[in-house]
């Protein structure tokens, strides 16, 4: 009989979160496992999985801020999809959907809940307060899990320091496909001056992605073509940065394209990131060949140092498989 996998995470959209759910979902063999994807915020994840005939339910209160009442909604929400699914296996991704889930599991009985870390959320920059009580519920969650993946060594140490929680915690990396196919990356370089270097980053526009160092920095070099390739609720502000600056024939902002299109149409891959998991755009740049300048924060140090090898989606499949 097959086992239900019940995913659940805060939104559909499209990041390294999204993406290790769709090759989790869409490479479990048939045969012994039934995938379901769960989520708040409708996006590319729901549909490339309705593509792949993957069943998937969306909880429309489920959202990525803080607030009270929806949260509480939310919860409600959850508690009812799990009812309804009954599945063998809740897989949590995403603080916001990952506490509010490994709660919800907890009181029906499921047998087995896996929260995987993308990152704690602690280590964001946030007022000591409001960092300590992510801390707290990051732990709980943690605690009501019966085993915690972090895709990191860096976070795997942050949670062995976490009390009660150390013997069910593992690391199992993200990877990537070794026969991945990687476009020209001709739509990048058509909009800039014939022979310029181009430097280009990939991946949500947000506070924690720091696009904005790259723009600042083009702003004192004048010979800096900069190409940001992503969508987030911080597009405006960048758009204005780079108005501002008079920036406009040297920083472009290319709204989500898959990396693989885009990561040859790049001279150097740059990473200004403040917070990160274990960073699948920056596999791929590496497996591309591109020169790499990047902040070394959560794993991307494992990434530079350690051979690609290390980072299989084979291994990861077949290694969260187990747990399951």
């Amino acid at each position: 009989m097959k086992k239900k996998v019940l995913y659940l995470i805060t939104k559909a959209t499209w990041g390294g979160a999204q993406r290790y759910v769709f090759d989790l979902a869409s490479h479990l063999p048939s045969e012994r496992f039934e995938p379901v994807v769960a989520f708040g915020e409708r996006g590319r994840l729901a549909e490339i999985l309705e593509q792949k005939h993957i069943r998937i339910v969306q909880i429309p209160s489920l959202g990525r801020n803080i607030a009270l009442i929806s949260d509480c909604v939310s919860f409600f929400n959850i508690l009812s999809c799990i009812w309804r699914e009954h599945p063998d296996i809740v897989h949590l991704n995403s603080s916001k959907a990952a506490a509010l889930g490994t709660f919800a599991a907890r009181l029906l009985g499921v047998p087995k809940i896996i929260f995987t870390v993308h990152g704690w959320p602690f280590g964001e920059k946030r007022n000591p307060i409001a960092k300590i009580l992510i801390w707290k519920i990051s732990w709980l969650t943690a605690l009501l899990s019966h085993h915690v993946i972090c895709v990191s060594d860096y976070d795997l140490q942050s949670a062995k320091l976490m009390p009660l929680i150390g013997r069910k915690v593992v690391r199992i990396y993200n990877g990537i496909d070794s026969n991945m196919q990687f476009g020209s990356g001709e739509l990048v370089r058509s909009v800039f001056p014939a022979g310029a270097a181009i430097t280009g980053t990939i991946g949500e526009l947000t506070r924690n992605k720091n696009q904005w160092a790259l723009i600042e920095q083009a702003r004192k070099d004048h010979a800096m073509h900069i190409a940001i390739v992503g969508e987030g609720e911080d597009r405006q502000k960048l758009e204005g940065l780079i108005q501002a600056y008079n920036l406009q024939s040297r920083v472009k902002l290319f709204g989500f394209i898959p990396a693989a299109e885009v990561l040859r149409g790049f001279d150097t891959f740059a990473l200004p990131s403040l917070k990160e998991g274990l960073p699948y755009v920056l596999l791929e740049a590496k497996a591309v060949g591109l020169p790499i300048v990047a902040n070394r924060v959560g794993g991307v140090s494992e990434i530079l140092d350690k051979p690609l090898s290390d980072f299989s989606l084979e291994q990861m499949v077949q290694k969260t498989i187990a747990l399951y």
